[in-house]
């Protein structure tokens, strides 16, 4: 049957423009908070008496923590809405790391890692409200300077954090320092204009109801920051809109105002049929890429300090000035993708799949360096294309899934990029066993089987179309 089906096409000017640079604020703010402390970790496990076996498995907790939780959390906020989702995630993640500065013992470090663990999805909600405030043209451009923002705070992160590591105390000093930030973060959400930012809904039925939209002023408030849809199917048992009640647009329901009133029980039932539609959709395909790609780049710099050190004898400094070239070249690859995506004319599909051939045949040249050289050529280009990578399967997971579930698709991405984080290291150990170049050999090979998968899936895709794929979160 017909469907209004609302997307947001355009803001405020004043509105979008605040919006959007304070959550790339608060992304910055974010990965410069949590870089100052990863670096330290395993030095201030170990100080505390753990053997390198428990140092690893207590490290590691996170990211299981993180696979179990990124779903949820990123279901929970297309429930509850962006704002108070993301400020529960920024305080219960300021109170683990306020909790790190004080940890003396093993016990107390784990104990630490868990709210961090379970809550630390700030970023990923984030990306879910820029899409929920953008049309689809604009979400590449807009994510790619959100990454581009969050990098350059991962890139200046340690420099800090071991700056403070100099003096006594230094661990301690750094997680208060990081915990003090994530509440700073919090009060910046907690003052974005989400009053003032409204999105159009246009439709693309009929042109009688396109007119009704359009006379009825069928407006999105973004004042919980949460996804709302006019004419939003939600899950079986849930109140249906009443144009006529106080506080209500005709042609569409605020998430917030049906889910803060819902009871925690009515949350989880609402959570678990979100997760249920991602699993039952024909996703799959997607989510192996990213899990293909992740592994792949995360091979590549698995034992890159190591291997030039073993192939080509560069010292420590210089791989590490090298390093530090290539994720400036990635944070600065961030504000490439606007245009790129215009020139590819925003086919998402065809750009992901280049992306991919390029890194598969870069990770190939590295492997196969002769000398530095081509290693800083390789390094150049991977990380642009991987940047554009990243952002590219991101947008496509949206386009096919639907932005209303943008939080737990998002989420459902980022429990598939802990797996990889799992498995990585695994297969980095097994292949360095025969050669320094085996972990990218290794990369080599899950990056053309990514490639191939994008080869057979794409004529699917494009034969399908839009109109033919089944969105979350709606009927037929």
């Amino acid at each position: 049957m017909n469907e209004l089906t609302c997307r947001p096409s355009c803001l405020r000017p004043a509105g979008r423009t605040r919006t959007q640079q304070c959550i790339c604020v608060v992304g910055f703010l974010d990965l410069f908070g949590v870089s100052m402390i990863i670096p330290l970790l395993s030095h201030h496990v170990k100080a505390l008496g753990a053997s390198p076996t428990v140092a690893g498995i207590v490290v590691s907790t996170y990211g299981i923590l993180q696979f179990f939780s990124s779903t949820i959390v990123g279901s929970w906020s297309d429930v509850v809405g962006r704002r108070y989702s993301l400020l529960t995630c920024l305080l219960l993640s300021a109170l683990g790391y306020g909790l790190l500065g004080m940890s003396t013992s093993i016990p107390l470090f784990v104990l630490a890692r868990i709210p961090v663990g379970l809550f630390k999805h700030s970023l990923s909600i984030c990306r879910a409200l820029l899409s929920d405030l953008v049309s689809e043209s604009e979400r590449p451009l807009v994510m790619g300077h959100f990454n581009a923002a969050s990098s350059v705070g991962f890139i200046l992160g340690p420099v800090v954090g071991g700056y403070l590591t100099e003096h006594e105390g230094g661990f301690y000093t750094s997680s208060f320092t990081c915990a003090a930030i994530f509440l700073m973060n919090a009060g910046l959400v907690w003052m974005l204009p989400w009053n003032e930012t409204l999105v159009h809904r246009n439709t693309n039925s009929s042109n009688d109801l396109s007119k009704r939209c359009h006379d009825d002023h069928c407006w999105k408030s973004v004042q919980n920051g949460s996804h709302a849809k006019g004419h939003h199917t939600l899950p079986a048992g849930d109140a249906q809109p009443d144009s006529t009640a106080p506080g209500k647009h005709q042609g569409g329901l605020r998430w917030s105002e049906v889910s803060l009133l819902q009871p925690v029980w009515r949350q989880l039932s609402l959570v678990g049929s979100r997760i249920k539609m991602v699993a039952s959709s024909d996703m799959w395909d997607l989510f192996l890429v990213r899990l293909l790609m992740g592994i792949a780049i995360m091979l590549y710099y698995s034992n890159f300090s190591l291997a030039m050190e073993e192939r080509f004898s560069l010292k420590p400094k210089m791989t590490g000035y090298l390093i530090s070239y290539s994720s400036t070249l990635g944070a600065l690859a961030g504000f490439l993708v606007g245009p790129v995506t215009q020139l590819y004319r925003n086919n998402m599909a065809a750009l992901l799949l280049h992306s991919t051939v390029l890194t598969c045949s870069l990770i190939f040249l590295y492997a196969a360096a002769p000398n530095v050289w081509q290693v800083v050529l390789s390094s150049t280009f991977f990380a642009i294309s991987t940047s554009i990578g990243r952002t590219c399967i991101t947008d496509l997971e949206l386009q096919r899934g639907g932005v209303q579930a943008s939080g737990t698709l998002i989420g459902a991405g980022q429990s598939v990029t802990a797996v990889g984080r799992v498995l990585a290291p695994l297969l980095s150990g097994l292949a360095q066993e025969f050669s320094p170049c085996g972990p990218p050999s290794l990369g080599v090979v899950l990056a053309l089987a990514a490639v191939g998968l994008l080869l057979i899936r794409i004529p699917k895709w494009d034969g399908r179309g839009m109109t033919k794929t089944a969105k979350l979160g709606k009927s037929e």
